[in-house]
């Protein structure tokens, strides 16, 4: 009799960006959200978030065994970190050191530590097609010591300077948004760019992961091999989707775990 052999086991990350309230405003349903993700990157002051939000978020996560990331963004409260800004390269470097640095003291005082960097907004999408602010980016991670992983997007500067940068990169999907043809995603901007049908958006995860390819905007097959998958905190129904994800990957056998 033969034996088939096994099917390949699959593992993947499920990340959300959290603690991007301010005061006493929140945004999303961070607490709930821990539930069903296993890394949260958490804003540092700058896009979003405050000393006591980012605590209390670093609390929620050591307490939930989420994982810790730090999660920083342009100095633009007011746009929420999503309107570029062309920041000369040193200048950068600086404003990545302050949060970052920030967050790590915030999680060793809660009794846990930052175990990756994700930029955001405006930011990583700059930093995912300009060189020059790629670079700045994975400096700013070299600078801190050179240990932490940096999250972005496959194919990208981010991938291209964290290599030259001898940095871990963890090649990132996003789960509630569309893609172009081109592998970037569509500019939120434009109609639906994001995807609110958590049947939809489940279905479209399982297959990301299992075919390691998404479909863009127009219908086509982009390849998309990633390691961890983004949830969005403030998209409109955040948690039904997140729900919907994780036991949809679990149904479909993959072993959802932190990269880090």
């Amino acid at each position: 009799m033969t034996t088939l052999p096994e099917r390949e086991s699959l593992t993947v990350d499920l990340n959300a960006d959290l603690g991007e309230g301010f005061g006493v405003w929140r945004l999303g349903p961070d607490e709930d959200m821990m539930v069903f993700i296993t890394s949260a990157n958490v804003a540092c002051g700058l896009h979003a978030g405050d000393p006591g939000t980012m605590r209390r978020t670093v609390r929620m996560a050591r307490e939930r065994g989420v994982v810790v990331g730090a999660h920083p963004g342009y100095p633009d409260l007011a746009g929420f970190g999503r309107r570029p800004m062309n920041m000369p390269p040193g200048e950068l470097i600086d404003i990545l050191l302050y949060q970052i640095g920030a967050l790590q003291a915030v999680a060793r005082a809660e009794g846990t530590a930052v175990r990756y960097v994700k930029v955001h907004g405006a930011l990583y999408n700059q930093a995912a097609q300009e060189p020059e602010a790629a670079w700045a980016v994975a400096e700013a991670l070299r600078q801190t010591g050179g240990d932490l992983p940096l999250v972005g997007p496959p194919a990208s500067a981010m991938a291209d300077a964290a290599a030259r940068a001898g940095l871990r990169f963890v090649a990132e999907g996003f789960a509630d948004r569309t893609y172009e043809d081109d592998g970037r995603l569509t500019p939120r901007s434009r109609p639906g760019a994001v995807l609110t049908d958590p049947e939809a958006v489940a279905a479209r995860v399982v297959s990301l992961v299992r075919d390691r390819a998404v479909l863009s905007r127009d219908g086509s097959r982009v390849p998309l091999a990633v390691e961890t998958v983004c949830l969005h905190g403030d998209t409109p129904g955040a948690l039904r989707l997140a729900r919907a994800v994780r036991q949809a990957l679990e149904e479909a056998g993959v072993r959802v775990a932190s990269f880090a």
